[in-house]
């Protein structure tokens, strides 16, 4: 029943945004891969806002049910079993389709979480600009292996004008699969946009762009990780094939926000501070996470690392490598929460020479840090969610309780 009502749901909505689409001339940039989608959903927002009307939403509105409403500037996304909810929502976009069309750019973020699940979007999008972030272990209980994950992403490749890639984390037999006008972006690696010269001063960094190994811009950042690095390279890179200028895609980068439970900064107990990347993990992203502790100078760090989930089979081996990446030269402590992370990464990260203690829930952990925390500390916490919520071990350590609402999953509703 609940897969006939969101079909026809869909259906409905879907009719609506070709038909909003047919009526007004707008562009629509769209956001998949394994990780990063939603910091670069927003790093793209906020870079195109400099030179255009852009709507996209702050959450995460990106399956095929919730996805249209990006387009209807709708917030509320009711029951599936609301019939009269739906309704409402039908009409309010019925009429919106009679009205001028406020914007030029629509910005969507698209998820999957099991095999023939990206293909749906085509039924009601054509994206001018697609954005693949990476081709990495996802959802592994549902996926046989990293092929199927990446024949899941592609299929963004059937809908999309022009492909941007990933060229870091992205495999090369995957890139090669990619239509011939893809472009890439990287750092590690040559790539169409590249960021390189990269410098961090505290929070600060500054780095150049470039163009096919020309000089495209310069940038610099009040508050950017490396992990935010690959956003703000997608942006750039969209960003020029839309026509924008350096000077204001510099402007724009500037403008680019923390987002909750992604590496956003807060301050902690005893003058320390939390990385706070607490929304979700997955490997490439943890040790991205890490990465950034490590350039932190503070005279204590900990890593605090909850399960990385839905790896299905690749768990133990993935959960092994983390902890065999975590630092003794660099990490005081590692906390780990949730049944693989105690299990695997722990006696990884044991075996590396790091101190770990092991917890089963986060309010535990935070407890058993608080008087061991040393002055201007600096704490990692990530995680996945279900079975580890590490962002309720953060709270207990904010210096401010009222930041709490900074964290994520903390409407009613969770």
């Amino acid at each position: 029943m609940k897969k006939l009502a969101k079909n026809f749901v869909a259906a409905v909505l879907g009719r609506q945004v070709r038909q909003l689409r047919a009526k007004h001339n707008f562009k629509i940039v769209a956001v998949a891969g394994s990780i990063g989608k939603t910091s670069t959903k927003l790093a793209i927002a906020q870079v195109l806002s400099q030179a255009y009307k852009v709507r996209h939403q702050d959450g995460n509105y990106n399956d095929l049910v919730s996805a249209p409403f990006v387009f209807f500037d709708q917030e509320y996304l009711p029951n599936i079993f609301n019939p009269v909810a739906w309704l409402r929502v039908f009409r309010h976009n019925q009429k919106a389709l009679k009205r001028p069309y406020p914007y030029e750019i629509v910005v969507v973020e698209l998820s999957t979480d099991g095999p023939e699940q990206i293909k749906q979007f085509r039924r009601y999008l054509q994206a001018d600009i697609t954005v693949l972030t990476a081709i990495a272990p996802e959802h592994m209980e549902f996926f046989t292996d990293l092929d199927a994950v990446a024949r899941e992403e592609m299929a963004v490749t059937t809908f999309s004008d022009k492909l941007i890639a990933n060229k870091d984390l992205i495999a090369g037999e995957y890139l090669a699969e990619l239509p011939a006008n893809s472009i890439t972006y990287g750092i590690k690696q040559p790539a169409d946009f590249r960021l390189s010269n990269i410098k961090f001063n505290g929070d600060e960094a500054s780095f150049d762009v470039s163009q096919r190994n020309d000089k495209f811009l310069h940038a610099e950042h009040e508050q950017i990780t490396e992990p935010q690095l690959y956003s703000i390279n997608a942006a750039v890179a969209v960003a020029a094939q839309l026509n924008m200028t350096p000077h204001a895609i510099e402007q724009g980068i500037r403008n680019i926000k923390p987002v909750s439970g992604r590496m956003r900064h807060l301050r902690g107990i005893k003058g320390s501070t939390i990385i706070d990347d607490t929304y979700n993990a997955s490997p490439e992203a943890m040790r991205a996470a890490l990465d950034t502790l490590y350039r932190i100078r503070a005279p204590q760090k900990i890593a605090i690392l909850g399960n990385m989930n839905e790896l299905g089979g690749y768990s133990a081996t993935e959960h092994q490598k983390i902890g065999k990446y975590c630092d003794h030269r660099e990490l005081d402590l590692v906390i780990t929460i949730g049944a693989d992370a105690n299990k695997y990464l722990a006696g990884a990260a044991k075996d590396k020479g790091c101190k770990v203690e092991t917890f089963n829930d986060p309010y535990s952990a935070a407890e058993y840090l608080k008087p061991r925390l040393q002055e201007g500390a600096a704490i990692l916490a990530k995680g996945s969610q279900n079975g580890v919520y590490a962002e309720e071990a953060v709270k207990l350590l904010l210096a401010n309780p009222a930041d709490s609402k900074k964290l994520v999953r903390q409407s009613n509703d969770w």
